[in-house]
């Protein structure tokens, strides 16, 4: 029974799981609701493409060849600030395509090596990392679990969604880029990072690379249940691996955030909290940014959907939420976490509570 264990090492230690399995029943009690309709809170079209993008996403960082872009980007970098904005911008342009988790999951270890072989301050390095690929899964639907929810939600078409969220992802990048130069020195090193090519899988890289053009076009369609099913199968079939290297938790962990924050949604408590946050001045944009300080940005979204339809202000808000307090994005936690570098928690607000404020502001003047 060694999945079973795993299982429930996993639970035990998944304090996010774990509160919103607790929560349930107390919710339930409060808000009672049948079955069906349990169900019916969440959104299956959200999470059938999020299964399918973690697949696709999962089958290119397997293939080595993403590692291998970056091994082969690092030796052009002769100071350390030119490596830090070309990481930053490699990690905003994955982090568009496959997610900003899936991007930190790729370059945190090669920035690990990279301070093993140079001595550089990888902890600084790792926190704006982390602000870069917010910054950049702003800009696409998907990008992060968020903008995808709110793509679904809104009816927008792919293109219409990223030229929406356009003007404020590439504001942030920009803010984020200027900021480094002042994080940054100007001392010369050169740098070969070392990549083992003969682990590379190029057909698994062809296959799945060409496979988001085609999933996102099946979402454009309302395909993204039948799309999904095509690509779990795919992979069961030729690539089991894949499979067995997803986070299928997440999901469950998805599924109970849409049941929790709906049945919330319904409480008279949870409605009049709503309503002070949209009377703030840009209510959506401004109460979506500071209650992504409170519970997370992908929360902030879930619970905000049932009370405003600005698609644009909540979009936005729930982007510049991810900056400020760690818990603002998944990714921040994720960055933290995998790094253990000693001090970072204290050093990443030193950084991100300053860029969050700028990005607050700079929302303000773009709308």
């Amino acid at each position: 029974m060694p999945i079973m264990r795993r299982l429930l090492s996993r639970l035990t230690e998944d304090f996010l799981l774990l509160t919103l399995l607790l929560l349930l029943p107390l919710l339930l009690w409060l808000q009672p609701t049948a079955p069906f309709d349990v169900v019916a809170l969440v959104d299956w079209h959200t999470v059938t493409a999020l299964a399918g993008l973690m697949l696709l996403s999962r089958a290119l960082e397997d293939s080595g060849y993403l590692a291998r872009f970056a091994a082969w980007l690092l030796p052009c970098c002769h100071s350390e600030r030119m490596l830090a904005v070309l990481l930053l911008l490699f990690a905003a342009l994955l982090a568009a395509i496959v997610t900003n988790d899936v991007a930190l999951f790729i370059l945190l270890p090669i920035t690990l090596s990279i301070g093993r072989l140079t001595g550089l301050p990888v902890g600084r390095l790792i926190i704006f990392l982390a602000l870069a690929v917010n910054a950049g899964s702003g800009l696409t639907p998907v990008g992060n679990p968020q903008n995808l929810l709110l793509w679904q939600a809104s009816g927008y078409s792919f293109w219409q969604f990223t030229l929406m969220m356009a003007p404020l992802a590439l504001s942030l990048l920009l803010l984020i880029l200027l900021l480094s130069g002042v994080a940054f020195g100007s001392h010369k090193f050169s740098i070969a990072v070392p990549h083992n090519n003969n682990s590379d899988n190029g057909r698994l890289f062809g296959w799945s690379l060409a496979g988001y053009p085609l999933f996102i076009l099946a979402m454009e369609y309302q395909l993204t249940p039948y799309a999904a099913l095509a690509v779990l199968l795919a992979y069961t079939l030729f690539k089991r691996v894949v499979i067995s290297g997803i986070d299928w938790l997440l999901l469950l962990v998805f599924m109970l955030m849409f049941i929790d924050l709906g049945l919330l949604a319904q409480l008279p408590a949870m409605q009049q909290l709503a309503a002070q946050l949209m009377a703030l001045p840009n209510g959506s944009y401004t109460g979506s940014a500071l209650l992504s300080q409170l519970i997370s940005n992908v929360p902030a979204a879930i619970f905000l959907q049932h009370f405003t339809d600005d698609w644009r202000a909540l979009s936005w808000g729930v982007t510049v939420g991810g900056f400020g307090l760690a818990i603002g994005s998944l990714a921040n936690l994720i960055a933290l976490r995998l790094s253990k570098q000693p001090g970072l928690w204290r050093e990443f607000h030193y950084w991100s509570l300053p860029v969050f404020a700028g990005s607050l502001m700079l929302g303000w003047l773009l709308s």
